[in-house]
Order: C-alpha cells, then sequence, then structure tokens
C-alpha cells in the first residue's frame, strides 16, 4: 500500500550502511569502564573509558569525559574532555575545553580558541577506518578453546 516502486531490478548494488550520526547511549559521569566499545551507533562518554573503540558512527567526548585509548577509531569524534591517544576519524572537532594528546588522521578537523592538541595531524581525502561490515553490522570475532580441541 505505501511502498514505491523504484523500476530497479532486483540484481541492483546494495547501498552502503551510512553510519549514525546521533548519539544513542551514554556512559555517564561518574561512570568508569575499561574494555573495548565497537558496533554502530553514537556514544557520548561523561565519565572515564580506558580500552579500545572502533565505532562506525559518533563519539562524543563531553566536558567530564576522560578517554585512555590507544587507537581511537570513529566516523566522527567530537571531544570537549580529555582523550590521550591516537585518533583516527573521517571528522574530528576539538571543542574549546578539549585536550588531545596523541596523532590524528582525518578528512575533515575543525578546532576552537582555546582547544588543546599535543600530536601531529595528518590530513587524508579518503580516512580507512578498519571496521569490517557485514550485513549492516560491525563483525565481532570470538574464538573459545573447547575441551575437544585441547586434547587434539
Amino acid at each position: 500500500m505505501f511502498k514505491r516502486s523504484s523500476g530497479r531490478t532486483s540484481g541492483a548494488a546494495p547501498v552502503p550502511t551510512q553510519p549514525i550520526e546521533r548519539v544513542t547511549s551514554v556512559l555517564g559521569q561518574g561512570i568508569s569502564w575499561q574494555g573495548s566499545l565497537r558496533g554502530s551507533g553514537g556514544v557520548r562518554i561523561e565519565g572515564t573509558f580506558e580500552g579500545e573503540i572502533a565505532l562506525r558512527g559518533l563519539l562524543v567526548v563531553g566536558e567530564t569525559g576522560r578517554v585512555t585509548c590507544e587507537n581511537l577509531r570513529a566516523h566522527t569524534v567530537i571531544v570537549a574532555g580529555a582523550v590521550r591517544g591516537n585518533i583516527t576519524a573521517e571528522k574530528l572537532e576539538i571543542r574549546a575545553t578539549g585536550r588531545v594528546w596523541g596523532d590524528v588522521v582525518t578528512g575533515s578537523f575543525a578546532t576552537e580558541e582555546g582547544a588543546f592538541l599535543r600530536g601531529q595531524i595528518r590530513m587524508e581525502e579518503k580516512v580507512e577506518l578498519g571496521l569490517e561490515e557485514e550485513s549492516g553490522q560491525v563483525k565481532v570475532e570470538v574464538t573459545e578453546e573447547t575441551e575437544k580441541e585441547k586434547g587434539e
């Protein structure tokens, strides 16, 4: 009833999934988290995070946010708090209260007066984030050695 026929054949190439450009999850102020943050979506960090970040979407480090991450990868990164680690992003914005200690690889870079960056910036026309995608989801492989495999 509401479906529009496009007139295309079913063999048309699939449309790539667009990264999410809005916040869908929040790590609140007063929360400390260690581990791995991966997937599709928008995340705002107002607490403390230490580990690995690989997002197909938006990452906002709020004014009270503190992130320590060897390599942070996301489509769009907005820093109003503190990030210690290298950032690879298609778009990076460092706000006036933002502090970054690490090297940056990005296609688009913006700062406000008062922003701080200690590191190198490398601008690229196309930034490869290295995020594998399968059916609209980020692929995560988990391997576990079973008792049968241990015995062989």
